[in-house]
């Protein structure tokens, strides 16, 4: 029996098999002496992580509830507790140097989570997490594939990918409706994509909002392009292309 309701609002999903809970923190390999386990809710995931003994450990989570029971449970991480919500949080503050990044992420902003980590991927240097099935293989599908979408390009990027497992419903209280999998991200050594980033990550969401179309229909919104990506369709092209095409874009007069 979970001792904490889950919230529907929180898209709050609990985790009860320690089997599945060890291998997730065993995914971690970066070996990052700074961690932030994102919804930690009841603790399954925590209590294998607290066994490693990392030196900056920190938890955050929204649910008050849930903060209540981790701080009657793990009287360790009294200090190491941040009653907040994730997305709003200013990142830099909580750490100073590289950070991992751990949870059983909520289905309804794991996208969002992706995003911030993209924002702050100076000092994300590795992601493990639980999503939705679906997110997982979108993240990890490569170019030409009906899956392979915005997320998948920012996040490639500057990360290397890894799909680690699947995860069953039947190990939640209460079940999702969909199979969950495992996904890790590592920092690769990109540090500049040789073309802006904010204009790049314009162009991918541009291009992939109207897929269907080629790039020279889907790009209209902020470009006249007609250069050599322009008949071919967003779902074609991959992060190297899109950093090309960036460029070229930003040598068309009058985009922004």
């Amino acid at each position: 029996m979970i001792p904490v309701r889950a919230k529907k609002h929180l898209g709050q999903h609990f985790l009860k098999d320690d089997n599945v809970a060890s291998k997730i923190a065993d995914s971690l390999v970066s070996g990052t002496s700074q961690v932030l386990e994102v919804g930690p809710g009841t603790g399954v995931l925590t209590k294998f992580l607290v066994k490693k003994e990392i030196e900056n450990f920190k938890v955050v989570e929204i649910d008050r509830e849930s903060i209540e029971y981790l701080r009657n449970h793990y009287p360790e991480l009294q200090e190491s507790i941040i009653d907040g919500d994730f997305l709003r949080l200013d990142l830099s503050r909580i750490f100073s140097g590289p950070f991992a990044i751990i949870g059983n992420f909520p289905y309804n902003i794991s996208s969002q989570i992706f995003f911030k980590v993209i924002e702050h991927r100076d000092q994300v240097s590795e992601v493990v997490g639980m999503i939705q099935q679906e997110v997982a293989q979108r993240i990890a599908e490569g170019p030409g594939s009906k899956t392979y979408g915005i997320l998948s390009v920012l996040l490639q990027a500057w990360y290397r990918i890894d799909y680690l497992f699947n995860v069953p419903p039947g190990v939640f209280i209460p079940p999702p409706k969909v199979n969950s999998a495992v996904i890790r991200l590592t920092r690769n050594d990109v540090v500049e994509l040789g073309c802006d980033p904010k204009l790049f990550h314009n162009v991918v969401k541009t291009a992939f909002n109207q897929r269907r179309k080629t790039l020279h229909n889907a790009l209209k919104p902020i470009a006249d392009y007609n250069g050599v990506f322009a008949g071919k369709r967003a779902e074609q092209l991959g992060v190297a292309e899109f950093v090309e095409l960036t460029r070229q874009i930003s040598l068309i007069p009058k985009i922004q």
